[in-house]
């Protein structure tokens, strides 16, 4: 297997040339007045310069980025979103993919699809097709790309009513290792499709994604915050609650500070169907205990996605922890709660998901997303602002991990790992990990494409 490996800081002025005569969109390098602000992703931890950095604006320049790294060994990074936590869309000294200017949103109201270059942020999506009353299961945060998280599995508000982003994928453009541009879909090479409906990243870039899309305008959401001191009662509640939700209900637990520092215990979520039938299928939980505030009504899908935008901006720092347990245990909860008390930062929400419903459900053709089970999935999201509070906020999030580990399942979503080596990332891939290999290296057997969950090729 070749090496694709980091480049010197600087790229021959002769290659820099050749990819700017063949390129229609810019073309940065170091010193550029653009080039510092465009490498910069969500997490701000993340602080690689890559040598040369093509902002495509047609697939061609796409192509001629993968033809370039390849043919020069240079690592390559692809940033849609830029929003994985990992950093993964920007790299040290090779060649940066930026399709963020590749944001075109096409919506067909009759056939009930929209196709979507991969530029594009749930925000973008959204918007486009909102004006028809559309929509499928998207980021919880709008500023996230809908590739990411589209191709590592995808969960929203929508995942229990419709399944999750993967599975509302109709067909997906790609540009492979080659530099060759392909359709995957159920009936054109329906192992790629297979493969790109979970694994992420692994295969090739993909630059256009089209998605079914269902009747979405009004639901039912919001959020209840409770003291911290309910933290026990209102989980519990939440879990026994959860276990006969219908499927157009999406809701999580949190434990979280409120705007004003207050340690608090959250719901959040929303209702998806007929809105009058949400405000009664949540009366119970709505009714339980004495909350500090609630926030749920009726309101435009549009609202609800953007609800939790304001806590998780652009360039605070950011590890996460993320995990499946095996259940949601009284002994579970407590550990969890007693983790909370002494997190640094007021900033880091500890999250309880289920997914269920719609999302259990294989799709038509199959999908590589492996964690169809009805577990809920623990996420440790630690945020703070200043580099000086990096090691004990780490310290903290990999203490509190440690603890919980008698109640996880060695299950973990793709799209909530960070860097944590080969045997996560087969926990994360779980019984698909061999065919994925082989997909791997039929598409692309040098591995140009390894700054994602990576997967080997096959042997």
């Amino acid at each position: 297997m070749e090496s694709f490996s980091l480049a010197a800081e600087q790229l021959s002025p002769s290659l820099v040339a050749e990819i700017r005569e063949k390129t229609t969109g810019p073309v940065l390098v170091p010193g550029d007045d653009t080039f510092n602000e465009v490498r910069k992703v969500w997490n701000g931890m993340v602080d690689r310069k890559p040598a040369l950095i093509i902002r495509c604006q047609t697939v061609n320049d796409v192509i001629t980025g993968v033809n370039a790294a390849r043919k020069n060994h240079l690592q390559v990074a692809i940033r849609g979103g830029g929003h994985n936590v990992t950093g993964n869309a920007v790299c040290d000294g090779g060649i940066m993919i930026d399709l963020s200017l590749l944001k075109k949103v096409q919506v067909d109201p009759e056939q009930m699809t929209a196709k979507a270059q991969t530029g594009a942020t749930w925000g973008d999506f959204d918007k486009a097709t909102q004006v028809y009353g559309l929509a499928t299961t998207g980021g919880l945060i709008s500023t996230t790309g809908i590739a990411g998280l589209t191709l590592g599995g995808g969960v929203g508000w929508l995942v229990r009513h419709h399944g999750m982003s993967c599975d509302n994928l109709i067909s997906a453009e790609v540009v492979t290792a080659t530099g060759e541009l392909v359709t995957a879909s159920t009936t054109e090479n329906p192992d790629l499709f297979w493969g790109l409906r979970g694994a992420g990243g692994n295969f090739g870039v993909v630059t256009s994604l089209t998605y079914r899309l269902h009747p979405v305008s009004q639901v039912f959401g919001g959020m209840i915050l409770y003291p911290r001191t309910e933290a026990q009662k209102v989980i519990r509640h939440f879990r026994e609650f959860m276990a006969t939700a219908p499927d157009e209900l999406t809701l999580y637990a949190a434990l979280l500070h409120s705007p004003n520092g207050q340690p608090v215990v959250g719901i959040m979520g929303c209702h998806s169907g007929d809105v009058s039938t949400g405000e009664s299928v949540l009366k119970p939980i709505r009714e339980f205990g004495s909350p500090l505030l609630d926030t749920f009504s009726e309101q435009p899908y549009l609202q609800m996605q953007t609800m939790l935008d304001g806590p998780f901006p652009h360039g605070n720092r950011y590890y996460w922890k993320s995990g499946f347990l095996d259940e949601l245990s009284d002994e579970a909860i407590d550990t969890i709660i007693q983790q909370a008390e002494t997190v640094p930062s007021p900033l880091t929400p500890i999250i309880f998901e289920l997914y269920g419903g719609k999302a259990a459900e294989e799709p038509e053709g199959g999908t590589s997303y492996p964690h169809r089970m009805n577990q809920f999935d623990l996420v440790v999201i630690s945020n703070w602002v200043t580099p000086e509070d990096d090691e004990k906020n780490i310290s903290w999030t990999r203490a509190l991990w440690e603890a919980v580990q008698p109640y996880t399942s060695n299950r973990v979503y793709v799209n909530a790992l960070g860097i944590e080596g080969e045997q996560r990332v087969r926990e994360a891939y779980g019984k698909n990990y061999n065919r994925l290999q082989e997909i791997k290296k039929k598409y692309d057997p040098e591995n140009l494409f390894c700054l994602n969950q990576n997967i080997q090729p096959g042997s």
